[in-house]
């Protein structure tokens, strides 16, 4: 079994080396090469299609439009029959598309699609590649992409070799390279006796010709304040009244960083996570990024500051201990010029990680302390007016209850029976005592309530608005290696003055990072450069601010972040303790609550039986009057007593239900 399984695997690989080997490739002729800035060259596009026929082609082309310029692509000779779109080049972005079909198909290995004719515009290397968008479509009908490979071309442009002078630089003495400095000096000789003089220019043209006016003999030139970009310096020399041949010398220089940017870290930048991850990207206008360089800096331990290395972006954190960090990340040019971006990362505890110094976090979204102290207080207050309201519901139940208090409805219903028992006999008085007896409780329903000499140091880094449980850090650069810096912070309250030393290294980069903790308040810091007994003079005043974040007992620090922590969980227990209380009142008064509809029903069936025995009583009375008296004989008294007895068996019957009054077996009259 397993002896088929391989020779099925070797079979599969054998048929896709196969086809692998016999698709179409696009490479470029010749694919390097020396030219010279100010001249052309021709390379060209050819076509292998390995076996197979072809009938159409995209081919999309990048160039480094600052070293490049296309002049046209010839269309002349080709072994495309048809192009289905004018060929387009852009000099701008450095690109070129030609698009073509071939009537028929062809199957060759070495076919001419186009000769591109480039000038020279500048010294460095330039690569000629080919784009993702190319294609090459075979001739079987359904324009199946055959093109697997694709060949780069690598040139190396150069200046013209020197028909004039002799030129060097000490500013700028690679011309392939990118310095920083905008200050550039030259030194020419024309190597023989007798030079009358010079004439010589510095323009952004690599053909530029000097005039024929003579400079003087010197053979020294600075020129200040240069602006970025790439020059190129032209000059010339006068012997025996004959201007001789010309040298071109380039010059590059880029003395801005690259672009600002933003480091982002995962999950966040608020985290339990220990090992994050850090990502980054910027880009540079003219000499291009280099690389990456970071430096992770504790600032709640007294664990040293890593040094600056050279990374990648994502780049993965080694295991970082619980505590804030500074993420120093600086974006190095080709010209060494530096931008630094500074991003606060905070390892935590799960329990921690939702509190951050603004607010609490909800997944990307923060909200302030003031907002969160509203909320938590508003809950607590509404459950705290629903648990006195519950309580007093409660309470109200249990005194009604000890009192014998009936419900207001019943009470006034009693009371009316009471009254027609004074009126109309004492029949009903056993049914009154009932009820009294049945009542326990009063009705009522719950009601709930809904954070030159020399130079001072440079400073580059800083952490310039800190708290007092951050430890303070800065660092820059200097113009001598081995260099002694020596830091000056004075706290503007007490007027106490702190002095510190740093040294720097051998690239002159200096890092100083304090050894406690700040004391609140505001700080006046400057540096002064040191070497042996010579002092540089002092560098700029910055003023910075410590916070007060932490609450010290001795030794001991205590955050406010944990304070937070601690608050909103007191709250949040007090609010769970209301609603325990809450929970508690309203099971206990609705249990007594049921028991009382219970009873309360009984009593008002009682109330009803005991107006229908009354009823039955007072209307038995008036039927035997009115049998055995004739009606002449009653006095208006009488008859006024009766039409008031009328009235009284009319409300009673309000009170009376029918269903009992059939119960009782009493005809019901209107």
């Amino acid at each position: 079994m397993k002896s088929i399984k391989f020779f099925i695997i070797l079979f599969v690989y054998l048929f896709l080396v196969s086809s692998v080997a016999n698709a179409a490739t696009l490479f470029f002729s010749p694919s390097t090469g020396k030219f010279f800035v100010g001249s052309t060259f021709d390379i060209s596009i050819i076509l292998d299609t390995n076996g197979k026929s072809v009938n159409a082609l995209a081919v999309s082309l990048a160039f480094p439009p600052d070293m490049l310029q296309i002049i046209s692509p010839s269309l002349g000779k080709s072994v495309i029959g048809i192009w289905t779109d004018a060929p387009k080049f852009d000099n701008i972005n450095g690109t070129i598309s030609l698009q073509g079909g071939i009537p028929g198909g062809i199957n060759v290995s070495n076919a001419l699609i186009s000769t591109l004719t480039f000038r020279v515009k500048s010294v460095g290397s330039a690569i000629v590649k080919f784009l993702d968008g190319s294609k090459v479509l075979l001739n079987d009908g359904l324009g199946t992409n055959d093109l697997f490979q694709t060949e780069s071309a690598t040139y190396q442009l150069k200046l013209p070799p020197p028909a004039g002078p002799a030129v060097t630089s000490e500013t700028n003495p690679n011309q392939s390279e990118w310095y920083q400095n905008r200050t550039v000096s030259f030194s020419f000789s024309s190597g023989a006796s007798g030079v009358e003089g010079y004439s010589f220019i510095l323009s952004d043209d690599p053909t530029t010709i000097p005039d024929d006016i003579n400079q003087g003999t010197k053979n020294l030139v600075t020129y200040n304040d240069v602006s970025d970009g790439i020059h190129f310096f032209h000059i010339k020399s006068l012997r025996d009244g004959i201007w001789g041949g010309i040298t071109h010398y380039s010059v590059k220089i880029d003395s801005n960083p690259p672009a600002d940017f933003k480091i982002n870290i995962s999950p966040s930048s608020h985290t339990s996570d220990r090992e994050p991850v850090i990502q980054f990207f910027t880009t540079d206008a003219l000499s291009g990024v280099d690389h990456y360089e970071m430096k992770i800096i504790p600032l709640s331990t007294s664990k040293p500051a890593t040094l600056f290395a050279e990374i990648v972006s994502p780049y993965i954190s080694s295991a970082l201990d619980k505590g804030d960090y500074d993420v120093i990340v600086r974006a190095y040019d080709k010209a060494h010029n530096y931008r630094e971006v500074t991003q606060r990362l905070f390892t935590t505890n799960v329990i921690f990680n939702f509190i951050v110094d603004s607010g609490v976090r909800f997944g990307d979204t923060v909200m302030p302390w003031p907002w969160v102290w509203i909320i938590l207080t508003l809950i607590l207050g509404g459950a705290g007016y629903g648990g006195y309201r519950v309580r007093r519901w409660h309470h109200g139940i249990h005194f009604a209850h000890k009192e014998k208090k009936l419900p207001e409805s019943v009470a006034v219903q009693l009371e009316e029976l009471k009254k027609y028992r004074a009126k109309y006999g004492g029949k009903i008085l056993i049914i009154i005592f009932g009820i009294l007896s049945l009542l326990s409780i009063h009705s009522a329903r719950p009601a709930f309530a809904q954070s030159a000499p020399l130079s001072p140091p440079v400073i580059s880094t800083i952490s310039k608005n800190i708290s007092d449980k951050e430890i303070f850090y800065l660092g820059g650069k200097t113009d001598f290696s081995g260099e002694t810096v020596v830091i000056y912070l004075q706290n503007l309250e007490t007027g106490a003055t702190l002095s510190e030393t740093a040294e720097s290294d051998n690239k002159g980069d200096w890092f100083y990072r304090h050894s406690g903790f700040l004391s609140p308040g505001t700080y006046r810091l400057w540096v002064q450069g040191k070497i042996g007994e010579g002092l540089s003079a002092p560098g700029p005043q910055t003023d910075m601010t410590v916070m007060r974040t932490a609450i010290q007992f001795g030794s001991n620090r205590l955050n406010y972040e944990t304070i937070y922590l601690f608050i909103i969980l007191i709250m949040l227990f007090a609010i769970l303790g209301l609603f325990v209380f809450m929970g508690f009142h309203y099971y206990h008064g609705r249990k007594k609550h049921k028991l009382f509809r219970k009873e309360v029903m009984e009593a008002e069936e009682s109330i009803r039986r005991g107006f229908a025995v009354l009823r039955r009583d007072i209307q038995a009375e008036l039927d035997y009057e009115r049998k055995t008296r004739p009606k002449k004989s009653f006095t208006p008294e009488e008859k006024a007593k009766e039409k008031q007895t009328l009235k009284d068996l009319e409300a009673i019957e309000k009170h009376i239900g029918k269903e009992v009054w059939d119960i009782w077996g009493i005809e019901h009259t209107d």
